[in-house]
């Protein structure tokens, strides 16, 4: 019986290397269901994700059809007329529209032609004290047109924003397809709803005004700008402040918007772009009167939501200040048509004026 029993280990030593083995299995198990939480835990962030892309996505398509629905004409666009194989021009208008003022003064006019084959935009601004002498109109400053327009809609059944369109397709030997007026709040919104914008300040700027709450506080510099800084840049003239910062004009005004709509071209396409898309659609239906079709603005955002900065030529026209008005360059206002009627050819202009070559001479800050 002894010899039987001397070929077996020792009940003890056996009992505790089967211990011994049985942790090192329990280790391992532990390991093994610890990474598939952690696996498990990624895999469902990941669907989070994916899930929540696609609702956002669901969520802006919803949100711009609304929008795109509620403030657009429903005239039917015909498929050659789409502005996603046909030529587009517009007239834009930034008005000072405020419900402090009520004024609807065009501090913004721009005519934009944009073609779909070349991907690319010419867009050309008019100093708002433009003096406006054309056949069949009683001379003003240009900015004053638009609200003598509304205020005779009721008289000659004729809406302002036509008679804009058709006084600027005369002026500028084009036909004008359509016109959009934003206003002041509308930019804000815009610029907040893309997380702010990057400029570089010119110069130090301050104007306080109680009457409507503009209050313009900025400092020389590269700066990151939030709607109402944004619109206290591109819109300064003078300065009420003390001390004094240095004032500017119509020229510079134009330069500056240039400048910020260049900067939202690039915002538009980082990630607060994207994910403020949404608060665009929404702000810039509240705030926009326009007479495009529902349909060819959704023909419009296919067609271009991707352009390039670079493929986007701003002409501002200048000229000389001989009190009340602004007398425009020719040269430089025969560029801009031509420009104009290249885009929509498809011609690319040489040399074209991107920046502002001229200045007028002594024009006041207000």
């Amino acid at each position: 019986m002894s010899s039987n029993r001397s070929g077996l280990p020792p009940r003890g030593h056996s009992q505790r290397g089967s211990a011994k083995g049985s942790n090192k299995g329990s280790v391992r198990k532990r390991k093994s269901s610890g990474f598939k939480r952690f696996l498990k835990f990624v895999l469902t962030l990941l669907i989070i994700g994916v899930v929540g892309v696609g609702l956002y996505a669901g969520y802006l398509f919803y949100t711009a059809d609304q929008v795109i629905d509620a403030t657009g004409t429903t005239d039917k666009v015909a498929p050659e007329q789409s502005a996603k194989v046909k030529p587009i021009t517009m007239l834009l208008l930034g008005t000072d529209y405020r419900p402090a003022t009520g004024t609807h003064l065009s501090d913004v006019m721009m005519v934009i032609a944009m073609n779909p084959e070349t991907k690319s935009a010419t867009v050309v601004s008019l100093p708002r004290d433009t003096r406006m002498k054309l056949e069949g109109y009683k001379t003003n400053k240009l900015n004053a047109f638009y609200p003598n327009f509304l205020a005779a809609e009721k008289k000659t059944g004729i809406t302002a924003t036509q008679e804009m369109k058709t006084m600027m397709s005369k002026f500028f030997d084009i036909d004008i397809d359509y016109v959009t007026v934003l206003n002041f709040q509308g930019f804000r919104d815009v610029v907040d709803a893309l997380g702010g914008v990057d400029v570089n300040v010119d110069a130090d700027m301050c104007y306080r005004d109680t009457a409507d709450g503009t209050d313009i506080n900025l400092k020389q510099g590269a700066q990151h700008l939030n709607g109402e800084d944004a619109l206290g840049f591109v819109r300064y003239r003078k300065s009420n402040c003390s001390p004094r910062t240095k004032g500017s004009d119509d020229f510079d005004r134009n330069r500056r918007q240039n400048e910020v709509l260049h900067a939202l071209i690039d915002q538009a396409k980082s990630l607060n772009g994207v994910m403020g898309a949404g608060k665009v659609i929404e702000s810039v239906g509240k705030n926009m009167d326009t007479d495009l079709e529902s349909q060819q603005m959704k023909n419009m955002i296919q067609a271009y939501w991707s352009i390039s900065k670079e493929n986007v030529d701003f002409m501002p026209v200048t000229g000389d200040w001989k009190s009340p008005y602004v007398y425009l360059h020719e040269d430089e206002l025969e560029a801009s048509k031509q420009a104009l009627k290249n885009q929509i050819a498809g011609i690319k202009t040489p040399d074209s004026q991107t920046e502002n070559g001229g200045k007028a001479e002594n024009e006041p800050a207000n």
